[in-house]
């Protein structure tokens, strides 16, 4: 059996996170501004306190969706920048030279995305908790999913940046896949008020469940079911891992 590369491993890790950590006014602090901003919009153009969501106050309803979006789109946006800068950059190979295997530069790459999501999603919580103080229901569901939905977003960056040759593939990737189905998967509202086939149709967008999982985590009120949840993100992951380590394996579209 093939011994993990420990110091390979580190290295990149501390690589990955040290890379956004330098500008953490672009990477941990923006997002926050962005977030408060959706609030203040969504819940002056709603009404504070006055529209409720099953019961729960709209602006404590939309307030977990908002960091959750945070939190995701930051994981991706570190893994697929990385790759994308390294091969316009040409300095590619000095991630497919040193004698790392594909799964563990997957890991490494996953672990600063990883490490971003939760750094922007604790500064995000905090900001918002500031304005829309909220309990927490059931702390380990929330970080499941926190780190469930980092690390999926995580890998999908990795495959973005793997198929992309130009920043304007990526940004198609972000602008018309990633973006779509982070707004329309409940973000905003409850999925009971669409009609039947697009209520079934969310069910099908991995998004949804991160979203309404970790709502579920902070108001105790979910549009679905929690478990199933839980299973959806953990299978879809699997699957991308091992897409991503046969890529790296592979050499696809990152040795040409």
């Amino acid at each position: 059996m093939q011994s993990i590369n420990t110091i390979g491993v580190y290295t990149l890790c501390k690589r990955e996170i040290w890379r956004f950590a330098k500008v953490w006014n672009q990477t941990v602090v923006a997002p926050v501004v962005t977030t408060l901003l959706f609030l203040a919009v969504l819940t002056l153009a709603m009404g504070t306190g006055t529209r409720l969501v099953d019961g729960v106050p709209y602006n404590e309803f939309v307030a977990p969706g908002l960091v959750m979006m945070a939190i995701v789109q930051n994981a991706f946006a570190n893994t697929s920048s990385s790759l994308m800068l390294a091969k316009i950059q040409g300095v590619i190979i000095d991630i497919l030279m040193p004698p790392l295997t594909g799964g563990e530069v997957v890991f490494s790459l996953v672990v600063g995305g990883l490490v971003r999501g939760l750094a922007v999603g604790v500064v995000v919580m905090f900001s918002v908790y500031l304005f829309v103080p909220f309990s927490l229901h059931h702390g380990g569901v929330g970080l499941f999913f926190v780190v469930s939905a980092s690390i999926m977003l995580a890998l999908l960056g990795i495959l973005t940046g793997i198929w992309s040759q130009t920043f304007d593939q990526l940004s198609a990737i972000t602008n018309y896949i990633v973006t779509p189905l982070a707004f329309l998967s409940g973000t905003f509202y409850s999925i009971k008020q669409l009609p039947e086939f697009w209520y079934w149709v969310c069910h099908v967008n991995p998004f949804f469940y991160m979203i309404d999982g970790f709502r579920y985590a902070i108001t105790g009120y979910s549009d679905g079911t929690v478990g199933q949840g839980m299973i959806v993100l953990t299978a879809v992951n699997v699957a991308l891992w091992w897409l991503t380590a046969y890529l790296f394996r592979k050499g696809y579209r990152l040795k040409t």
